[in-house]
């Protein structure tokens, strides 16, 4: 009843509530990136697969700019991002503007986190069970490792978190995600120098 009623309305519920109380800051916060992201914007739209594998738009704040080199091509993401930009992704603040998506649904306060399109057709059938929730904000994985696991690791992490939906998880995991945020754990993958985590290839 939970996994298919009530997570829904209270998420719903919650995501109001924190809108209407932190609007100042997310302003405050746009403007800010506004300025350092040099005319690129402060906020970022891309295409991600939610509940079933539809696609939607997920809305974080923007934390790099947009400048190229001298052949039109973008420059490294270790380049790119700003100071402003990298406090506001240490902090997880750049998750924030998700919480429009949980509004409209498309994605919830807790779950898999959503990933990139490109990775659909590169998922085992086991791994893609990770669709049969809404993605969310933070989730399962996040909680255990975030970018410092492998991606067998989180996947397995994922699928376990739709076979344990319940309103205890969700609020263990909303507790270890605050502690995180606030020591500022697990953010980046030592293994390589780029501001996330390499990406998926089907085989890692």
């Amino acid at each position: 009843m939970y996994k298919h009623f009530f997570k829904r309305v209270i998420d719903f519920t919650l995501a109001l509530m924190a809108l209407l109380v932190i609007w100042p800051f997310l302003l405050i916060i746009y403007i800010w990136l506004t300025i350092a992201n040099k005319g690129a914007g402060a906020l970022f739209f891309q295409e991600r697969p939610g509940l079933h594998g539809n696609i939607f738009k997920v809305i974080k704040f923007k934390t790099m700019t947009d400048e190229r080199d001298e052949n039109g091509k973008l420059l490294p993401d270790a380049r790119r991002i700003t100071k402003v930009g990298r406090f506001v992704r240490s902090t997880s603040i750049d998750e924030l503007p998700q919480l429009f998506n949980v509004l409209k649904g498309d994605m919830a306060l807790i779950g898999p986190r959503p990933l990139l399109v490109q990775y659909l057709p590169l998922y085992s059938p086991e791994q893609a069970r990770r669709h049969e929730v809404r993605p969310g904000i933070s989730g399962w994985a996040q909680c255990h490792g975030r970018n410092a696991i492998s991606w067998t690791e989180k996947f397995k992490l994922d699928v376990w978190y739709v076979d344990n939906v319940s309103l205890l998880t969700d609020v263990k995991v909303i507790l270890i995600t605050i502690k995180k945020v606030l020591f500022k754990e697990d953010i980046n993958n030592t293994s390589n120098k780029s501001s996330t985590m390499e990406g998926f290839n089907g085989n890692n």
